[in-house]
């Protein structure tokens, strides 16, 4: 069978929850004899806007379609002809039996339409909320405070605040680049990536508010922005359910989700991800003096290493004294939360370790007695919970979506409010003062499912879709 992965982005450049998943599972259906393929988008003003380039990573043949977010208005964000176009010549010349998408943003719901148009079934997983939310699939808004529900009027204000494409003057800067590179193979565009970070501290596609003359340009923007956002809402909807064959959901949280959105119960499946358990074979954790408390993400804001570190500092330097909190994240990206969180870091006596690469991660949690996921959106499945739980890793998670439901209080870790420094410095207070709460978590029935198992499973769900395909 020849399988196509479609992923936002994808690795080395976006180690996360969902493009390593992509590629685990990707590595595990070419072992069962598929000829898997996986697509791609990346930003790279070095390079021609809608090229497809071809690569290799990890066994796998990655095609990348560069996307500089030339878009001319927010339909294109979703809606993005161009991108389809590009997607549309690729299958026919790849040809693939099925396609299973990780995600659409960078991308386009006309994708999918191009797969059923050609008689080839579609799968799938919904890794966040993007289909809901159309500031990067968060539910954080822009004020971040968490949106418990999808509120049009509440998107037309978070969005008015969002830039999601190039201005003019950065689309003449990468037409640029890009000719340079072809010409003389100078690729200048990192260089000069890392200086606008640095100047104005920017992500990939960071809010900026527009500017507001007091005429109301801000309050003007929100409404329309709302209108744009319901029609992507209804959109999304229409041109999806049709062509899917089956939507899955790596959390139970996120399918009563997805059930409240619109799709239906029996085109929506709870499936947990796997995750590759070969690291962990013989997983040994060390021992120590001291309690090792430690959090291991991304430094931003969403994932809550701020109120981890607030926590710590409100915890009794006595009992403080008694463990080490480490941070583990790169500290490239974000660079002004990075200088906060290295403040507050300072005055509690927690360790900004930098990032770790995926074999690091094995050693880091041999190397923790408790992990701190403290993140303050609606995580779906985190893949650091699920190694954590791999290696029977004590966790303390917030109590929200799909990290409350990872983690059974008393079992495998415990909850706190979510965004509480106050409750969670209780929680951590108490685990520093009798280390031994911690020996009574994890029951030998506790198992996580590995990928392999998940590439079986999926393999039969990819047949049942071709039958169901040829059968009309």
């Amino acid at each position: 069978m020849r399988i196509l992965l479609v992923s936002h982005d994808f690795l080395p450049l976006h180690p996360s929850g969902t493009e390593i998943y992509t590629w685990q599972l990707g590595r595990r259906l070419k072992e069962r004899g598929h000829d898997v393929h996986v697509f791609t988008t990346e930003k790279d003003v070095g390079r021609p806007n809608l090229r497809v380039d071809l690569r290799e990573y990890g066994g796998l043949p990655v095609h990348e379609l560069v996307n500089n977010l030339f878009y001319n208005d927010f339909r294109e964000t979703w809606d993005y002809p161009p991108a389809v176009e590009s997607f549309g010549l690729f299958l026919d010349d790849l040809k693939p039996d099925l396609v299973h998408f990780m995600h659409l943003m960078y991308l386009s719901v006309g994708c999918v339409a191009e797969v059923a148009r050609r008689g080839v079934p579609v799968l799938y997983t919904l890794h966040d909320y993007w289909l809901q939310c159309a500031r990067f699939g968060q539910r954080v808004h822009a004020d971040q405070s968490i949106c418990h529900e999808i509120d049009f009027d509440r998107c037309g204000e978070c969005l008015a605040s969002f830039k999601y494409k190039q201005t003019r003057a950065e689309r003449a800067t990468a037409k640029i680049l890009a000719g340079l590179n072809e010409r003389t193979g100078i690729n200048l565009a990192p260089t000069v990536r890392r200086a606008a970070d640095k100047l104005k501290g920017r992500a990939k596609i960071p809010g900026e508010p527009p500017a507001n003359d007091g005429s109301g340009v801000l309050r003007d923007r929100a409404r329309r922005m709302r209108a744009e956002v319901e029609e992507r809402d209804r959109e999304l909807r229409r041109r999806l359910l049709p062509r899917v064959y089956r939507f899955l959901a790596p959390s139970r949280f996120l399918r009563d989700s997805f059930l409240e959105w619109g799709i239906p119960p029996e085109q929506i499946e709870f499936r947990r991800a796997g995750i590759d358990l070969e690291p962990f074979e013989g997983f040994q954790r060390s021992q120590s003096d001291r309690l090792r408390l430690a959090f291991v993400g991304t430094l931003a804001r969403h994932k809550g290493p701020h109120v981890l570190l607030e926590a710590w500092g409100k915890i009794e330097p006595d009992v403080r004294a008694r463990a080490d909190l480490t941070i583990f994240g790169p500290k490239a990206h974000n660079p002004d939360y990075v200088r906060t969180l290295e403040a507050l870091a300072d005055r509690s006596g927690a360790r900004m370790a930098g990032g770790l690469d995926r074999e690091a991660v094995v050693n880091a949690l041999a190397n923790i007695d408790c992990l701190i996921v403290p993140s303050v959106w609606y995580e779906n499945s985190p893949l650091i919970i699920l190694e954590a739980l791999a290696t029977r890793t004590p966790l303390v998670v917030s109590d929200l979506g799909g990290m409350a439901e990872l983690v059974e209080p008393g079992k495998s870790g415990f909850h706190f409010r979510v965004g509480d420094a106050d409750d969670l410095a209780a929680v951590l207070g108490k685990i520093v003062a009798d280390p031994a709460v911690l020996d009574s978590l994890y029951p030998a029935d506790l198992v996580v499912k590995g990928v392999r198992v998940d590439a079986e499973e999926l393999e039969g769900l990819y047949r049942e879709a071709l039958a169901a395909v040829a059968t009309g």
